[in-house]
């Protein structure tokens, strides 16, 4: 069995005490040959993750060649989005295939949701004490 692994939450906003730490999850995610290390944000409340449009193009994704539509809701209904399928590695875990909506946006964080991290993934939320742990399921 693999154990949970606690990370802390990140302060995004200083300046506004504990209300600006959120919990942001070091992963790497890998297409073909390209690897990024970049940070995302698990957000329960997402139907699904999210991929803004330059960490697809630093992965080498080519939009047009994306045929599937995501239709996405809340601020970013309006936005064009195409589904993808990357590898992806959380610390020391093994690998995974994480399918994302990737957004013709770069205004929106590397959003973690339930299609599919938290799938593949426990997590559990410490806010009392800025703290998470993440586990494969």
């Amino acid at each position: 069995m693999i154990e949970p692994k606690r990370f802390p939450y990140v302060a995004k906003q200083s300046d506004i005490g504990e209300a600006g730490f959120f919990p942001l999850l070091p992963i790497q995610l890998i297409h073909n040959n390209q690897t990024i290390d970049v940070h995302g944000l698990l957000d329960s409340g997402s139907t699904v993750n999210v991929l803004p449009f330059e960490m697809g193009i630093s992965l080498g994704l080519d939009w047009n060649s994306q045929n599937i539509p995501i239709t996405l809701t809340g601020n970013l209904a309006k936005v064009e989005s195409r589904a993808v399928l990357i590898n992806a590695k959380a610390d020391s875990f093994p690998q995974c295939h994480l399918a994302f909506a990737w957004t013709k946006s770069n205004d929106v964080p590397l959003l973690l949701g339930q299609t599919n991290f938290f799938m593949e993934f426990n997590v559990f939320f410490y806010r009392s004490q800025l703290a998470f742990e993440v586990v494969p399921k």
